[in-house]
């Protein structure tokens, strides 16, 4: 920019006042948190200039600029408290800065996530009369300014397939964090940089650095582990972890609070147990999962060997990960070539998941992803799959051009087309996808934005070949069967229920030293769930007994359970999960209690009704498919949604925003006695309060928002299904 000779970029808590003081000029660009709150990234900062005076600082000399993000709708459409709240933070800092002798350049902006354009529909008028107000022009075509395309992707190119400034950033011991830049790299290796919320403020205050550490996810195609490689997860969690280990809703073991200088010696301990972390997160395919209740278990090996080829198939195959973390020594899978024969430099503009389903079993919510494949199962033979495109739960609170949306089913494939028919699909997101707008990237918008016949024509045209018309199918539950199930061959399985995935002993029961036990002893399987539950496979006549002593010494017992606690799920979100809003996994099991009292109160405690809680709208624990759902938005207050299908075959709509706890047990009383007294037989709550009016049915992700009932309606679309 010319006539500009420093320009500094900082988050709001690295600025002092000090520093404002000795520039010219300050754009103060502040986003919306809870209450109208500062984020947390400028509170210190608030909290030091808002107790300044005019006596105490020299602003006489600063100009200054501040824009506001926020949502008109965030606390309900034209309700008071939405008025009150609406960037709040940047009115109160133009204030304030007015107030200190600062002379305010351009009137005070405010972002409205409600605006047809987000952010942009504001800010870049504003910015544009904020360097014109400066007399500040761009450098070369002073007439225009280009836009190059979302900063993630100038990122991907620049790492050079993925190498960054990792190695860099790992030498560097002043730090326990790693560059800006690399935090959206090591994702790609299955990585995130975190830091603990609970003290953060606490550390600020004090002027020490957040507590860094690293959160590992450890990819497990279709979920099947060996009993030695989770022994070895356990073994890692305590020596280098935070002693806890975490099963995810998408077959991961997943370790938090590994600090730098024990992060490469970690993913060496994960390989040479012959598992990765590679692409468990970014923008690739992450992890295939797969059903693994043994319910069709005449095809299970099966589909969890096509889980495997296809999970192998879209892995990335830059040289980056083996030469970062592994000396360039190979131990596992195949990285034998330095491009992207797929992905290309820039990879996918987000995310790509793929789940596979074996009916009756929903076990993996498989509209819920990006692809989805269910088995064809007839006269016990595996036909090939019906292809589901355009799933995802992601969305924003209060912008209603993001929503979650279940996935369309396009066609059916043979078992030899599948992983060909897996790659187009995801290469035509690749190329179709929103590499500008990151909200709007993910291949459920493609689908909807083109349309689930195009997208069939373009896989077509790709493979060379038409694809079949879709199969039958039929699900009944997307929830586990929790206990001993004996498989076709005579061998037996029993689900453990494992409360939002944490594996830890309490008071009540030793589940980590139980399992420990088990599998030292253990001849079959583990199987990881896709509703954060272990199942313990292929365990023979002789030695189930040995098992069930094991699981009898360490009090693992199901049947204490009531339905709605096995049927419930968590993300973790708080206090390592930087986009948490408020509790989830801490949370949840205290909430559950409480409801449970009046689950008892109406004879519903062993009813199946299925209940999750995320603590943001990004839907890691995809709380949209479930019955009764809670979504954060502030500490303590929730979102409240009803009418999920049991099936996973419906997504829920608002019941009640921003809701506390006294409300959601005061809001779930008379609806519990009106399911125990109205419901039909085999009834299922989230149908129960379509048909009784309480929530109009979410028929498509695009009328996710809409809560009157006419504009719910479909033709031809039947109220309890959505494909």
């Amino acid at each position: 920019m010319r006539n500009v000779r420093q320009v500094r970029c900082v988050e709001a808590n690295e600025l002092t006042l000090d520093d404002m003081a000795q520039v010219d000029v300050v754009a103060l660009v502040m986003s919306t948190a809870g209450q109208g709150e500062m984020a947390g990234n400028a509170k210190t900062f608030w909290g030091e200039i808002s107790k300044a005076s005019k006596s105490s600082v020299e602003f006489t000399a600063l100009r200054f600029g501040v824009f506001g993000l926020g949502d008109s709708h965030y606390w309900g459409s034209g309700t008071a408290e939405s008025a009150k709240y609406f960037c709040l933070p940047a009115k109160e800092l133009d204030q304030k800065m007015e107030a200190l002798g600062a002379h305010r350049i351009i009137n005070v902006g405010l972002a409205d996530d409600q605006h047809a354009n987000g952010v942009d529909g504001t800010f870049v008028a504003w910015e544009a009369q904020f360097f014109e107000e400066l007399g500040v022009r761009a450098v070369g075509d002073e007439g225009s300014l280009r836009v190059v395309g979302m900063i993630d992707d100038e990122v991907k190119i620049e790492s050079n397939y993925l190498r960054g400034t990792m190695l860099q950033s790992l030498a560097d011991t002043s730090t326990g964090q790693i560059l800006p830049e690399d935090t959206k790299i090591s994702k790609f290796h299955g990585i995130y940089q975190q830091d603990n919320r609970d003290i953060r403020a606490q550390l600020e205050e004090s002027g020490q650095e957040r507590a860094y550490s690293f959160m590992v996810r450890i990819g497990i195609p279709g979920g099947v582990c060996s009993p030695e490689q989770y022994l070895a997860m356990s073994a890692l969690a305590r020596s280098h972890a935070n002693g806890g280990l975490k099963l995810t809703t998408r077959q991961a073991f997943q370790l938090h609070g590994i600090i730098k200088k024990k992060l490469k010696p970690s993913i060496q301990i994960i390989n040479r147990n012959l598992m990765d972390t590679l692409a468990a997160c970014g923008d690739v395919n992450r992890n295939v999962i797969s059903s693994c209740n043994p319910y069709q278990s005449e095809v299970f090996d099966e589909v969890i060997d096509f889980s495997r080829k296809l999970n192998l198939h879209l892995k990335p195959q830059t040289q980056a990960y083996h030469e970062i973390w592994l000396d360039k020594q190979q131990v596992a899978g195949n990285a034998n070539t330095e491009v992207e024969p797929l992905y290309g430099p820039t990879y996918l503009p987000r995310k790509f998941k793929i789940a596979i389903a074996i009916p009756p079993m929903n076990d993996v919510d498989v509209f819920s992803h990006c692809l989805g494949f269910i088995a064809v199962v007839v006269n016990k033979k595996l036909l090939g799959f019906n292809v589901c495109v355009g799933g995802g739960m992601g969305t924003t609170h209060g912008n209603k051009k993001t929503y979650p949306r279940l996935s369309d089913v396009m066609a059916f494939v043979t078992v030899d087309q599948a992983i060909d028919v897996a790659e187009k699909v995801m290469l035509i997101q690749r190329d179709y996808g929103d590499r500008k707008n990151r909200k709007h990237a993910r291949l459920k918008y493609t689908v909807e934005d083109h349309g689930i016949q195009w997208y069939r024509a373009e896989v077509e045209r790709r493979c060379g070949y038409k694809l079949g018309a879709p199969r039958p199918f039929k699900f009944d539950s997307n929830g586990d069967r929790i206990g001993w199930v004996q498989g076709h061959d005579g061998k037996y399985h029993y689900t453990m229920f494992i409360e939002n995935g944490r594996v830890y002993d309490t008071d009540e029961h030793n589940l980590r030293t139980g399992l420990d036990e088990i599998a030292r002893v253990h001849t079959g399987d583990f199987r990881l769930t896709g509703n954060q539950n272990l199942i313990i496979g292929n365990v023979s006549e002789q030695q189930k007994p040995v098992i069930q002593r094991l699981l009898d010494k360490h009090n693992i017992d199901h049947s204490r359970y009531s339905g709605m606690r096995t049927t419930s799920m968590a993300c973790v979100a708080l206090p390592t999960c930087a986009l948490a809003m408020a509790e989830s996994e801490r949370y949840l099991p205290t909430l559950i209690t409480k409801v449970e009292v009046l689950l008892e109160k109406y004879d519903l405690m062993k009813e199946k009704i299925m209940i999750r809680m995320s603590g943001c709208p990004n839907g890691c624990s995809r709380p949209y498919m479930a019955e009764i759902v809670f979504v954060g938005k502030a500490p303590e207050t929730y979102n409240m949604y009803l009418g999920g299908g049991f099936a996973g075959n419906r997504i829920a709509k608002i019941y009640k925003e921003g809701v506390k706890e006294d409300v959601i047990l005061e809001s779930l009383d008379p609806i519990f006695a009106d399911y125990a007294k109205n419901r039909t037989n085999g009834e299922h709550f989230g149908d129960f309060v379509i048909r009784k009016g309480y929530v109009a049915p979410t028929l498509a992700g695009r009328l996710f928002w809409e809560t009157d009932k006419a504009a719910n309606q479909i033709p031809g679309v039947p109220p309890q299904v959505y494909w």
